[in-house]
């Protein structure tokens, strides 16, 4: 049992002696004392000064008395106003450390047969362009919180919708049918999804030279981009496309086979991947036939030009389009069909959509008509919705070829860290294989934490320079400390120090933080699958280290010469490595053990 649970188990006693009052233990959450009172934990007392009719600092001292005389963890306290602040016995660290030490996978809340099933949907690439940093962001944010919810005793499916038809997807087919000359990706030396990229890139060039040439002959802006011939034969293609014209059919099959190729490349790289993978070319139909199963509900309605909507003025919204007049389906219905595929394949309990914030509304009317359509999570979707990531010099474009792609961020990120690495000397005396190694390690530790430590519904500016500095908040920060205990622990097995019983030890300040730090990683973890926040992971870790950091400079561990305390100092070194890795992983990064 936790230090949390018993202290809570012993208050929810205290109060029903003292008071007569019943408290459910599970609603009493002890805190972390500030670091200007006394104290580990403390205890609000509020919740009871009604009842007892007394001031809350006679309750917190009559609590903290009864505590003092009945649990032994509690050694004295103190009381500030409406607040409990207790000091626990510190040798009762000990039992907590051994208790945390004895547990195989400590923090995270084993999967049973009636856990929820849960989907998280991320990436949604497009298949005319490679991934780029705003798909970076999403993908890792999607990843960690599909690791941290199954940490939390869920079961986890992880989804990709791939948006693989449409106009856009045309305009790449079009550039490559007109420049191509045939070139595929073994013949230009390059990944699939970045050539399908240049030809998109090389549509746009050409289309505004079209545009800007009718404009210059006297044709309004607006007319222009409709009627420029390139814009014309994208239309033409995506009318072929959808007639199942078998020339276009094939064309668009071989280019997106070179681009799914391409992202697998980069998803194996960023160590990510998912359990299943839905098409929208797949959906799109799906979704139409579900629109229309609603309209004979009643839960739509049909215009006079025979475009189908839903009144959504009953939620405080508007009235939104599901079929235009013509039978194509518009974005909300391809969700619908997808949804309904999912539903198909999978018994989900909730739902949830890591997409940018610029969807909010979207998501919002989803919800309401899945739940019209019958779907039990319609509801209670989760869109996880996240801020914009950008470059210190601005936004990006993927039509002017501006956007920092996936494989050129990372490979940037490796390069930097083998020269900030070999700089301060972390790579002495290693093999050039493991060198190599170290460096995929930390350039894309660099570049996930960078990107998951802050809190998700905010833009952040992403800095490769800032991320990858060996001080401060950062990935290789955290890394090195997890090699640096690792150095220590194998030096001690190499030493043959053996441990010994370290009960009747009083641990120090510095010993106790880390212990209490420790202690609180499950409630950290619960916590931030409760609110869907990497960024509470990132930045416990971080303390943890500090902490770490503290305690090896200034306490000696392999040197101590009494066998007890360096035994608990070898056991604090264990589980803090422990719980370094467990909760780097839960980010999707990885530790080396040397660095």
């Amino acid at each position: 049992m936790s230090i949390d649970n018993i202290i809570a188990k012993a208050v929810s006693q205290a109060v029903k002696e003292l008071y007569g009052i019943d408290t459910d233990p599970a609603q009493i959450v002890p805190q972390s004392t500030k670091k200007e009172f006394e104290g580990n934990l403390t205890i609000v007392v509020f919740p009871w000064v009604k009842a007892a009719r007394k001031s809350p600092e006679a309750v917190g001292k009559e609590i903290g008395d009864w505590l003092v005389d009945n649990e032994p963890a509690v050694a004295r306290f103190n009381v500030i106003k409406g607040f409990l602040n207790l000091v626990i016995e510190p040798t009762f660290w000990n039992s907590i450390l051994e208790h945390i030490n004895s547990e195989e996978n400590y923090g995270i809340t084993p999967v049973t047969e009636n856990s929820p099933l849960v989907m998280v949907e991320y990436s949604s690439p497009n298949t005319n362009k490679p991934l780029h940093l705003g798909h970076v962001r999403n993908i890792l944010l999607g990843w960690s919180l599909s690791q941290i919810l199954a940490a939390c005793g869920n079961k986890v499916v992880k989804t990709n919708i791939v948006n693989d038809r449409g106009i856009h997807i045309c305009k790449s087919m079009l550039a490559w049918q007109r420049w191509g000359n045939g070139i595929t990706p073994e013949k230009a030396g390059k990944k699939g999804d970045h050539l399908i990229g240049d030809f998109y890139v090389l549509f746009d060039k050409n289309y505004k030279a079209e545009v800007s040439k009718l404009v210059a002959e006297g044709m309004p802006e607006e007319e222009a981009k409709n009627a420029a011939p390139l814009m014309q034969e994208a239309r033409e293609m995506l009318r072929k496309w959808e007639n199942h014209d078998p020339e276009v059919r094939a064309l668009w099959e071989m280019m997106n086979q070179w681009v799914y190729a391409g992202f697998d490349e980069t998803y194996e790289r960023m160590g990510v991947g998912f359990d299943k993978i839905y098409y929208e070319s797949n959906t799109y139909l799906e979704g139409k036939d579900k629109v229309l199963e609603g309209l004979e509900k009643g839960v739509m309605y049909r215009k006079e030009d025979n475009s189908v909507w839903a009144d959504l003025t009953p939620d405080g919204l508007d009235h939104k389009l599901l079929l235009r007049s013509d039978g194509t389906s518009v974005y909300m219905t391809q969700d619908i069909g997808t949804a309904k595929l999912r539903y198909q394949d999978y018994p989900i309990d909730k739902m949830i959509y890591v997409v940018g914030n610029e969807q909010n509304y979207h998501f919002q009317v989803l919800s309401i008509l899945l739940d019209r359509l019958g779907f039990k999570w319609g509801k209670d979707l989760v869109h996880f919705s996240y801020g914009m990531v950008e470059l210190p010099n601005g936004k990006m474009k993927s039509r002017e070829g501006t956007v920092v792609d996936a494989d050129d961020l990372i490979d940037d990120m490796v390069r930097t860290a083998r020269e900030v690495s070999a700089e301060l000397g972390k790579l002495d005396g290693v093999s050039e294989e493991e060198a190599a190694r170290i460096c995929e390690m930390v350039g894309l530790g660099a570049l996930k934490y960078f990107l998951l430590k802050v809190d998700p519904r905010k833009n952040i500016t992403f800095d490769p320079k800032e991320s990858i500095d060996f001080n401060g908040n950062t990935g290789p920060f955290i890394q090195y400390t997890y090699a640096r205990i690792r150095s220590v622990l194998r030096k001690a097995e190499a030493e043959g120090l053996e441990l010994v019983p370290y009960a009747g030890v009083t641990p120090n300040e510095k010993e106790i933080t880390l212990i209490q730090t420790l202690a609180d990683f499950p409630q950290v973890v619960a916590e931030a699958g409760r609110t869907y926040s990497p960024a509470l992971i990132a930045n416990y870790t971080y303390d943890l280290v500090k902490q770490y950091n503290q305690f090896y400079h200034d306490c000696s561990i392999l040197r101590e010469e009494d066998p007890a305390v360096r035994s608990l100092r070898l056991v604090i070194c264990r589980n803090v490595a422990r719980v370094i890795e467990t909760a780097m992983n839960l980010l999707g990064i990885q530790v080396p053990e040397r660095m």
